[in-house]
């Protein structure tokens, strides 16, 4: 089946939105048959607000290693390891 890329509206935040044509071949092989209805942004935000297995995670304040913000993450952080902010670790993560 042939997809194209199409702009949709998020309806949490209202913002307009690619859905991809790779996107939609991937919501098809799933059995998935209705759009998504929020930006990646939006589902991100909710995946991360969501607990885990229906526990309430435990969050823990940490200063990013590289930028020097202060940021929450999901784990007890060792003395020996640097920690990141969600946007450094991807800078750091896409380096390696």
């Amino acid at each position: 089946m042939n997809y194209a890329d199409r702009t949709l509206k998020c309806r949490e935040c209202g913002a307009d939105f690619v859905f991809t044509a790779g996107e939609q071949a991937f919501f098809a092989e799933k059995g998935l048959i209705n759009d998504p209805q929020r930006c990646p942004e939006c589902r991100a935000a909710r995946r991360r607000d969501r607990p885990a297995g229906g526990m309430v995670r435990e969050m823990h304040s940490v200063v990013c290693a590289q930028c020097g913000v202060e940021t929450t993450v999901p784990f007890l952080p060792r003395q020996d390891r640097p920690v990141y902010c969600s946007t450094c670790f991807d800078q750091v993560r896409a380096r390696a």
